[in-house]
């Protein structure tokens, strides 16, 4: 179908790997925890917009760019290690601002900047482009007619069942958050614990080697 090749395989292995805990997971888990189903899924779908960045950059062939080039590969890297370490002081900020003013939302935990937040964890992180460009041609048929179409396919393919995937994860953290513990007092502390798991992953992302 469309030029590509076991299908079935690719399904299974975009699952596989979408279940696996990364970024993407731990911000969703963070937003449906303190904000609620809304906030989680509305991370999920920016996250899946940010996806679709990379989807059509290795179609283009723009991934390959980044991997032959070790200077496009670091400045990538240090603007999305510097990015989540961002997402991280702002989540364990909010936590703080939810302390001091209740009932009060901070500005960096609205609805838009959530959307925002989740697409750019995405974009920023040079290794999923480079997850794309390695994954996907696996499954393009050598006699594709078209292989960016085939590259296309597959990539929305494995953006709509991570997409799924990721709206279960908001569902199931929200009503696990909601019953567990309702109160502010774990919400503040989990968003902090979640800031400096984001922390930790920029510096590691910053120090990692290009290759």
């Amino acid at each position: 179908m469309f030029g590509t090749r076991d299908l079935w395989l690719f399904v299974l292995s975009g699952l596989l790997l979408n279940i696996t805990p990364g970024p993407d997971t731990l911000y969703i888990i963070g937003r449906s925890s303190t904000r609620g189903w809304r906030a989680g899924a509305v991370a999920a779908l920016g996250i899946g917009s940010g996806t679709l960045v990379h989807i059509c950059a290795a179609a283009l062939g723009l991934s390959a760019i980044l991997a032959a080039s070790a200077t496009a590969f670091t400045v990538v890297k240090f603007i999305g290690a510097a990015y989540l370490l961002y997402v991280g002081i702002a989540l364990i900020r909010s936590a703080s601002a939810v302390q001091a003013l209740p009932g009060t939302v901070p500005r960096s935990a609205t609805i838009r900047g959530i959307f925002i937040q989740g697409f750019l964890t995405n974009v920023l992180n040079p290794k999923v482009a480079l997850f794309f460009l390695a994954f996907l041609p696996q499954f393009v048929a050598p006699e594709a007619n078209s292989k960016p179409l085939a590259f296309l396919f597959l990539g929305a393919l494995f953006d709509v069942n991570g997409t799924i995937w990721n709206l279960f994860v908001a569902w199931f953290t929200a009503r696990l958050s909601g019953s567990l513990a309702p109160n502010a007092a774990f919400k503040r502390w989990f968003n902090r614990c979640v800031g400096g798991v984001f922390i930790f992953i920029g510096i590691r992302l910053a120090l990692a080697h290009e290759r």
